[in-house]
């Protein structure tokens, strides 16, 4: 069986805020959590996300 975190519990140890945990869990961005009514269970094996927010810069460096 595995050990699971709350989403404070992921926000204290990945360095982000619950309600981006809160949004990376209701996106699939976490593997195998579980939504049990309304509290999200992360595994605790779970690694942290990439942050897929923000691209990459595009612009030249000739402007």
């Amino acid at each position: 069986m595995f050990d699971y975190m709350n989403v404070k519990e992921a926000a204290e140890k990945w360095g982000l805020s619950e309600r981006r945990i809160q949004v990376l869990c209701a996106t699939d961005r976490i593997p195998d959590v579980m939504r049990i009514s309304n509290v999200w269970l992360i595994p605790k094996t779970a690694s942290k996300p990439i942050d897929g927010r923000f691209k990459k810069n595009n612009f030249s460096e000739s402007q």
